[in-house]
Order: C-alpha cells, then sequence, then structure tokens
C-alpha cells in the first residue's frame, strides 16, 4: 500500500469511530437524559409518593364499597 492510501484508510477509519461515538453519545443522553443524579432522585421520589396516594385512595374506595355492602 502507498502512503497515500494508508492515510486515507486510516483518516477513515478516525471518522468512522468519531461517527459511532457521537451515535453513541446520542443515544445514551436521550434516553437517559442529562439529568443530575439529583434530578432523578426528586422524580423517584415524586412517583413514589404518587403511587403511595394511588394505594391510599384505593384502599379508601374499596373500604367504602365494602361497607356500602354490608349495609
Amino acid at each position: 500500500m502507498s502512503g497515500r492510501s494508508q492515510t486515507a484508510q486510516m483518516l477513515g477509519s478516525l471518522l468512522v469511530a468519531a461517527a459511532i461515538v457521537v451515535v453513541a453519545i446520542v443515544i445514551v443522553t436521550s434516553r437517559f437524559g442529562a439529568t443530575s443524579a439529583a434530578e432523578r432522585e426528586l422524580q423517584e421520589n415524586r412517583l413514589e409518593l404518587q403511587e403511595e396516594r394511588l394505594e391510599e385512595r384505593r384502599e379508601r374506595l374499596e373500604e367504602r364499597l365494602d361497607e356500602r355492602e354490608r349495609d
């Protein structure tokens, strides 16, 4: 191989590698977002609180239905 073809091949390989890195970064940040750990923890806490509230509502509704069935 000539020096020019090796250089062209090396540049092509570097460009492909850079493109792969860019695509990987885009996929990861789009999937997980650029949020900090504190923001993620806050989101998780909000979700847990929401789930707890829904569970409490469901339990109250079941209790009311049970009371109506007994009456």
